[in-house]
């Protein structure tokens, strides 16, 4: 039972972290002030872990690095989930 939650949490850190290097990515390419429309969308997924980040980070860390903090996070907890699911034995690793 245990296997589709640490799969759900899984899932939707992996897609937050790439969601996160999709934002980087645009934004070295167009710019922070552009207005395409997936660039708006990558900014509105991406604000909340940017702004958890922002409260633990100090606030002389120009926004750019900011950015990088936030992806670093991302792969810590991920790490950090497996890694927990792993040692209390709720993660069973299956071969095909």
């Amino acid at each position: 039972m245990a296997d589709w939650i640490f799969h759900l949490l899984n899932f939707a850190l992996a897609a937050l972290m790439y969601s996160l290097l999709g934002r980087i990515v645009l934004t070295a390419w167009l710019g922070g002030g552009s207005g395409h429309f997936i660039q708006r969308a990558f900014v509105r997924l991406t604000d909340p872990a940017i702004a958890a980040v922002r409260l633990v980070t100090p606030a002389s860390v120009p926004a750019g690095l900011l950015l990088a903090f936030t992806l670093i996070w991302l792969i810590i907890v991920r790490v950090a989930l497996v890694a927990g699911f792993a040692s209390a034995g709720l993660l069973t690793m299956k071969a095909g």
